[in-house]
């Protein structure tokens, strides 16, 4: 595996050639360690491209360290709206399922003296839901407005694949995990998936209706490419 020095660390990547992409892309996984996308390279530029995006590959490998796929217990964090948050876990004999509760700074996790992890997995993704529906149902309908783009239909799913999509019908599908987003990469689903229901491709056409109300979209597209889903 080729690997590229950056201060005193070193960055070990892959490479995975991808046919018809605008320019590289660069993600970091648990598993998938980091990969860069793309055209075919040479080896000199490959790595010039990795260390233009040291820092943040080095930042991404550090927070994916942190995230456990093990048991939620108390000291365990867990991520919602761009941040991870602190886990306090309370066993009660008086509590037949699972409680969520958010504190704005921490969540607490109330669970009966017989629970299962997948209980805990369950709740969290009716939490999950419900915080997508009532804060990110809002931001669609002002993002709408703004850009002029309209939809017929908004559903919140648990997705396995993609973050978001927009059928024929201009029916708008968002992840619930949307909501574990930051604020920025949240409206960039959003205005993206809008733009689709003007334009049904990725063509120049599409990016250039997003540019319209998402200058930045690169980097906000790169960020999201980045993200563990």
């Amino acid at each position: 595996m080729p690997s590229v020095a950056y201060g005193n660390r070193t960055i070990a990547y892959s490479i995975k050639e991808t046919n018809g992409l605008k320019s590289h892309y660069i993600t970091v996984e648990r598993n998938s360690g980091v990969v860069l996308k793309g055209e075919r390279v040479t080896e000199e530029k490959a790595q010039q491209l990795i260390l233009k995006k040291a820092k943040w590959i080095l930042d991404k490998l550090d927070l994916v360290k942190t995230i456990e796929d093990k048991e939620i217990v108390t000291g365990s964090r867990i991520q919602y709206l761009g941040r991870k948050y602190y886990v306090q876990l309370f066993k009660n004999s008086k509590v037949s399922s699972v409680i969520i509760e958010f504190t704005e700074s921490k969540f607490k996790i109330t669970v009966p003296e017989n629970y299962k992890e997948v209980d805990i997995s369950e709740a969290l993704n009716s939490f999950f839901k419900r915080k997508a529906e009532e804060k990110l149902s809002p931001r669609i309908k002002k993002w709408s407005k703004e850009t002029g783009l309209s939809f017929n239909e908004l559903k919140f799913r648990k997705l396995e694949k993609t973050w978001g999509s927009c059928t024929p019908s201009n029916t708008i599908i968002i992840n619930v995990d949307a909501v574990k987003l930051s604020w920025s990469l949240i409206d960039y689903l959003i205005v993206h998936e809008l733009t689709h229901t003007k334009v049904k491709n990725h063509s120049k056409e599409f990016w250039a209706e997003l540019s319209k109300h998402l200058p930045n979209w690169k980097n906000l597209d790169e960020r999201m490419l980045g993200m563990k889903l």
